[in-house]
């Protein structure tokens, strides 16, 4: 065992002496090739020519049971690459084992999307003709976000002549330069018209820009989001609400209603379907309560046989 050691003390001797990393990355080399000195003792082997890429693969493996992230595995096999590299070199191994192991995926996380009671609350029209033009501003801000499935830089980048209102839809400059059209609701077509009508009051001379902020230039992705926290808020919202939670609610809502992922994955501007898929997830109760209408052996019957 003492050779599994020396080997590592050699190769951060080494490390330190090129000064091609810093102090923080020299530590995290010794600290993850101590985790793979103690996996490889566990297994009696001790000699780094003994580890073969069953080993190699079972050591993300066996991290990753033991609660250790995705992106900390990463780290480690990337130290453990470097080291067999500088063991390959030293003639002590064969082959790197290392090569081409990748860390275990992390779990995709859901996106948070609101229930379809709390957009009707949050998008309630309790704005009139004589509300300030700030506030018509953000309302039809909200509305085309919900109405439109929109990415923050999208709804940002829109100028005044975006909203196409005879064709209730939307020109969207998406990511990578890809164009799509998109609906428009007609309550959004209604709260973008009205909010047109004041623009002026706000929108300096010569700007193009749709939503503007208070010293008339355009409204920032950042801008944004703090008028929608703070729509929120006077809405009694407690929770933050981001404005990617309008888009996610967007599109989980219009995929449970129509079942149509293909057609959900255009209007979102998504390239591969399967990152439209992350919205399959459905209540499961409004799932089960499906079941229970629809399913001939679901269905329960009027009198028990008996």
């Amino acid at each position: 065992m003492a050779d599994l050691f020396d080997s590592v003390e050699q190769f951060i001797h080494i490390v330190n002496r090129e000064g091609r990393y810093s102090e923080n990355s020299v530590n995290a080399f010794r600290r993850d090739l101590a985790v793979l000195e103690r996996f490889l003792r566990d297994r009696d082997v001790s000699d780094w020519a003994a580890v073969d890429e069953t080993l190699a693969r079972t050591f993300p493996a066996r991290l990753f049971q033991r609660g250790q992230s995705p992106r900390t595995i990463q780290r480690m096999l990337s130290s453990c690459r470097k080291f067999f590299d500088h063991l390959l070199g030293q003639k002590a191994v064969g082959l790197n084992p290392f090569v081409g192991i990748s860390a275990p995926k992390a779990a995709r996380k859901l996106p948070h999307t609101l229930s379809v009671d709390d957009l009707s609350a949050l998008l309630e029209d309790d704005v009139s003709r004589d509300s300030p033009a700030i506030m018509l501003r953000d309302w039809a801000m909200l509305e085309l976000f919900y109405s439109s499935g929109l990415r923050l830089s999208e709804l940002a980048s829109f100028d005044i002549d975006t909203v196409d209102f005879q064709e209730r839809q939307v020109r969207v400059m998406g990511k990578g330069g890809k164009e799509r059209i998109v609906p428009v609701g007609s309550k959004a077509c209604k709260a973008v018209r009205k909010w047109l009508d004041r623009r002026p009051e706000l929108a300096a001379e010569g700007e193009e820009a749709l939503f503007v902020n208070i010293r008339g230039g355009r409204l920032s992705p950042r801008g944004i989001q703090y008028r929608l926290s703070q729509w929120a808020r006077r809405k009694g919202f407690g929770q933050h609400v981001h404005p990617h939670a309008l888009r996610h609610s967007f599109a989980s809502h219009l995929l449970e209603s129509s079942g149509d992922l293909r057609a959900v994955q255009e209007m979102l501007g998504h390239s591969d379907i399967s990152t439209t898929q992350i919205y399959t997830h459905l209540d499961f109760q409004h799932l089960a309560n499906v079941f229970d209408r629809a399913h001939p052996r679901a269905r329960k019957k009027t009198t028990d046989a008996g």
